[in-house]
């Protein structure tokens, strides 16, 4: 992986800006992320800024049942199209940020690590083999959702407002670029427990094939998120206070508290 860049934005002091991680810290660029984006030979310290989510998506397009094991557990029939919702863009939260219940939900809250594509040019019916060229890299995504709500109407499955919450959203810390998704795991870690490790090359529809098919449904927009969907051992975060970490060696690591 030694071609793959790590791309991040942040804000130091009173300014918001962005880079790439490097082993001497941020080396801070000018322009745009996903346009003209040069370096202007600064270099700052993690310690010294506070990382953002590394883009400001127009939508977060959220998948479902697209592992062939967790199809399999739940006994739940593949699709044969994508399966998918939006999450708020007003979810997105910082790495780092503390994730809170709404007012007037006290009900079962749930962590879903993931896989998120992030959109680098206006893509609109692209073809599979053309999908690489319109994704900017790939991040960490914890689908959280308010589970209790999902289905408390029996006429109308709420997963817009179960998973649209303030703060159900938080991916990063990094963007990484140039790497093969089919090759990376995704593990996530509840209160120092493993709770779930599965290898993305099992989704059902691979990252090319979302991204196109998604685009033949809707203009995707630089900086827009895929999160690809989970597999087995998605939980409850039932302590007070819970410490989720969604890891994907080659992109990072996503840490975010839960508290009840």
């Amino acid at each position: 992986m030694a071609n793959v860049t790590r791309w991040v934005r942040f804000r130091h002091h009173a300014e918001i800006g962005f880079g790439q991680l490097t082993p001497s810290g941020i080396s801070v660029h000018a322009g745009e992320m996903f346009g003209d984006a040069r370096p202007t030979g600064r270099t700052l310290a993690l310690d010294d800024v506070e990382l953002l989510a590394p883009t400001q998506p127009s939508k977060i397009i959220a998948l479902w049942n697209n592992f062939h094991a967790l199809a399999a557990k739940l006994k739940s029939p593949e699709p044969a199209e994508r399966l998918y919702l939006l999450k708020a863009p007003t979810s997105v939260t910082a790495p780092g940020a503390v994730i809170r219940r709404p007012q007037g939900y006290d009900g079962k809250t749930t962590y879903e690590g993931e896989l998120g594509i992030v959109i680098g040019k206006s893509c609109a019916a692209v073809a599979p083999e053309q999908a690489d060229a319109f994704i900017f890299g790939y991040t960490c995504t914890n689908d959280v959702t308010a589970a209790d709500i999902l289905n408390r109407d029996p006429t109308f499955p709420q997963w817009a407002r179960a998973k649209g919450c303030d703060g159900y959203g938080p991916f990063g810390p990094v963007i990484a670029s140039g790497l093969d998704p089919a090759t990376l795991v995704v593990r996530t870690i509840l209160n120092g427990e493993e709770r779930q490790n599965y290898p993305i090359a099992d989704m059902i529809f691979s990252a090319q094939v979302l991204v196109s098919k998604i685009s033949h449904d809707m203009t995707l927009l630089p900086g827009d998120l895929i999160c690809c969907g989970t597999s087995i051992g998605v939980g409850v975060m039932k302590q007070p206070v819970n410490t989720v970490t969604v890891a994907i060696d080659g992109i990072g690591e996503l840490t975010n508290e839960f508290r009840q």
